[in-house]
């Protein structure tokens, strides 16, 4: 059964407002076709989020039922995830900042479009399948329906990833230029990497 769920909603929460393609998207589509295509995107988000539970759930159920010992490498490995994450969070500050404004073209028609363009984006993402893989198992315990925990946390994944967004696009609807600019996003990634280190380093020790 899921366990330290509280931790979980703090750590999805913390990697949605990761700047990225995610956030590019959704800055592109609210700019550009307003929230409508925006919240369409969103949903195509969240969709990826499941599909990578989902296979990630698969294979953690019978590693963990062949290999117990296997829980704590997995905890071990997430917490090195989470930190190097926050790491390369900082680092970015150090390089020039990209144009937000100026995602790819792709799916900015209709709402189909739309959630294509999401779910493209979310599966298309490396660290959406990392993140599923080596951080999940932390927050499930041994007792009880491995796969249908991590599902569940999958879809509280999903929700949590969706709230920031919905909050994110609503944010630049009613200030748009705010939102875009630099400065903003900076301080945004000195405090997301800095507490993603620190949760890094919290799961690895076992805190």
């Amino acid at each position: 059964m899921p366990t330290n769920v509280a931790l979980f909603v703090g750590t999805t929460w913390l990697l949605a407002m990761l700047p990225g393609a995610g956030q590019a998207l959704m800055l592109r589509q609210t700019l550009h076709g307003g929230p409508r295509l925006a919240w369409a995107s969103i949903a195509g988000t969240c969709t990826g989020l499941l599909v990578w539970t989902v296979a990630a759930a698969a294979g953690l159920s019978a590693v963990l039922l062949a290999n117990p010992d296997a829980y704590t490498l997995l905890r071990l490995a997430g917490g090195v995830v989470l930190a190097l994450l926050g790491i390369g969070t900082l680092l970015s500050l150090r390089r020039r900042p990209t144009d937000l404004g100026s995602p790819p073209e792709r799916g900015s028609r209709g709402r189909w479009g739309a959630y294509t363009a999401g779910l493209a984006t979310n599966l298309g993402n490396p660290k959406a399948g990392v993140f599923a893989i080596s951080l999940l198992p932390q927050f499930v315990t041994q007792d009880g329906p491995v796969f249908a925990s991590s599902v569940a946390l999958g879809a509280l994944w999903a929700l949590v990833t969706a709230a920031w967004y919905v909050l994110f696009t609503w944010a630049v609807n009613r200030g748009r230029t705010l939102v875009s600019q630099p400065a903003v996003h900076r301080r945004l990634q000195l405090l997301t990497g800095g507490t993603l280190v620190c949760l890094g380093a919290a799961v690895a020790l076992g805190w």
